[in-house]
């Protein structure tokens, strides 16, 4: 069985082709710039081919079908592959979605109802939904949300301390992001520690341009850093994190601008840039720290301060920590952000192995010292998760697929 992921932006498309049991794509990509006379499409292959064109003008419907046609290519070189299920990103489900589920005509109403709360993203998502089921009126499609999994918080974590009426007539509250990666390295930190991860307490760390932590209690979401929307909780690349709310009257008074003007910044040009002045990249300002640049040492001091600060504050919702993992493209590939941020966690009792942490854990995983409580470094693959509840939610026989000849 193959599964086609999609994660679909107002102007982008990705794509990955994906077999279920093993993680393996055979094709993979993205599409950027969708509708402008610059959009591209660049795809690879397991053949090892890759290829960039460009798709002036183009649509999500009309990529879609030039990833059909990509995949007609792999069949015609000897690669037949079967698409039995479409697993869409979906960034926000509300207090609706608990879990991943079928796509209908219904459900594209709430998702569409749900963009309240996502404007940014929920419509983008909902394009590229409705351009798979053009291109493949046939085949199962499956909605993944980043907010599902934490659905599971107690009142205590994700309710706001604000009047009533605000919850209960305009959803404000905690949703939480990430969720997606979260459900993945959970499974695979339990798998780690050989026990079953509904027994499993775990701290995790997700680490990219957008940034996260979560308290996963038993296999479940017990707190998150992210919030109503995804601009609370750590420094990101970006995004501010936690800031005093009445910073954004204050500096719309001082601007003389509106309130969507300061929140753009505090999304936009905030966070790792915005301390820097130079970057939003951790691997430019660790070079730049190496040389001197003071603003890019105090961005990134802020950033493993935050992050240290907030995983203490998780523990809250733990009984008990069994492991501390750090995953996303900082968490898996920056050994000195590791090292500043566990150093601060010494409440915990976690201690790093320098050569472990040099190594990136290869090739176990672990990068604490003997006696330090568990610390590892994990992969994070949103698509293999997707693909994975798009084949359980596909399952049922009977169900057509596209088989691409």
């Amino acid at each position: 069985m193959t599964v086609l992921v999609l994660n679909s932006g107002s102007s982008s498309l990705k794509f990955a082709l994906v077999e279920p049991d093993t993680g393996k794509r055979a094709l993979d990509g993205i599409a950027e710039r969708i509708g402008g006379e610059d959009a591209t499409l660049t795809t690879h292959t397991i053949l090892g081919d890759k290829e960039t064109v460009a798709l002036p003008r183009s649509s999500h419907e009309a990529v879609l079908h030039e990833v059909l046609d990509r995949l007609d290519r792999l069949a015609r070189a000897g690669l037949h592959l079967q698409i039995e299920g479409i697993g869409h990103r979906v960034v926000h489900g509300g207090e609706e979605f608990t879990e991943s589920v079928l796509i209908t005509d219904r459900v594209e109403a709430s998702i569409l109802a749900a963009a309240r709360l996502a404007p940014l993203h929920n419509p983008a998502n909902l394009e590229g939904i409705r351009a798979a089921r053009a291109a493949f009126p046939h085949v199962p499609q499956v909605a993944v949300f980043d907010t599902a999994f934490h659905q599971t918080m107690h009142p205590r974590a994700f309710r706001y301390a604000v009047p009533e009426s605000w919850y209960q007539d305009h959803g404000v509250r905690k949703y939480g992001f990430h969720g997606t990666s979260y459900r993945y390295v959970a499974e695979q930190s339990a798998r780690k520690l050989e026990r079953p991860e509904s027994e499993a307490q775990l701290l995790i760390a997700h680490l990219g341009n957008g940034c996260s932590a979560c308290a996963v209690r038993c296999g479940k979401s017990a707190d998150t850093t992210m919030g109503f929307t995804p601009l609370p909780g750590l420094v990101m690349g970006t995004r501010s994190g936690d800031v005093d709310p009445s910073l954004v009257a204050y500096m719309a008074g001082q601007r003389a601008v509106d309130a969507d003007a300061v929140t753009r910044e505090l999304n936009e040009r905030s966070g790792l840039l915005g301390l820097s002045g130079l970057s939003n990249d951790m691997r430019t300002l660790l070079e730049a720290r190496s040389q001197g640049n003071a603003r890019a040492a105090l961005a990134i001091e802020l950033f493993c301060y935050r992050l240290a600060s907030w995983l203490l504050a998780l523990c809250a919702s733990l009984e008990r920590l069994d492991a501390l993992v750090f995953t996303g493209g900082i968490g898996e590939h920056a050994a000195a952000i590791r090292a500043e941020v566990v150093a601060r966690l010494w409440p915990l009792g976690a201690r790093l192995d320098p050569d472990a942490n040099d190594r990136h854990g290869a090739p176990t995983g672990r990068i604490s010292a003997e006696g330090s409580v568990p610390v590892w470094v994990v992969a994070t693959d949103e698509e293999h998760m997707i693909a994975l509840d798009t084949r359980r939610l596909t399952q049922p026989p009977g169900r057509p697929s596209a088989i691409v000849r």
